[in-house]
């Protein structure tokens, strides 16, 4: 009985090896964590560089392109002016190269359809027409 309390010298030994190779395992362990992570954070911080870049760089494109479709469109408005232009210079040579105060007024009645939210008062004079000249007068005195 005595002999299967004890161990053998043979499985002392085993034991010393294993508890000897799992500390050396733990130590390789522990000097690959203080090696590696230092390096694994380096890496981390480079990657999150990148995808910042990529971040900067998509954002600068889409910027581009918006100022692009502004130009495109300060283009389109720049030409549908003109149109404008040679519209009432063709409306003007109609009516014989003069415009008439009626004519202006009536000009202006109708242009009070694109002021879209902006409250105008009218008042109807002679005509139904309204007066232009009221602020002239107020001004000369």
């Amino acid at each position: 009985m005595a002999k299967k309390n004890q161990m053998t010298k043979e499985e002392t030994k085993s034991t010393i090896i294993a508890s000897c190779a799992i500390g050396v395992f733990i130590l390789a362990l522990i000097g690959a964590i203080m090696f590696g992570y230092p390096k694994y954070k380096v890496w981390q911080q480079e990657m999150a560089g990148k995808a910042e870049f990529a971040k900067a760089e998509q954002n600068r494109k889409i910027k581009i392109e918006e100022a692009r479709a502004n130009l495109e469109a300060e283009k389109l408005n720049a030409q549908a002016e003109i149109e404008r232009a040679k519209g009432a210079a063709k409306a003007i040579e109609i009516e014989n190269g003069s415009l008439t105060p009626t004519y202006i007024q009536y000009l202006w009645v109708r242009q009070q359809t694109n002021l879209n939210d902006k409250t105008v008062i009218y008042i109807p004079t002679e005509g139904n027409l309204p007066i232009l000249e009221a602020g002239r007068n107020a001004t000369n005195k």
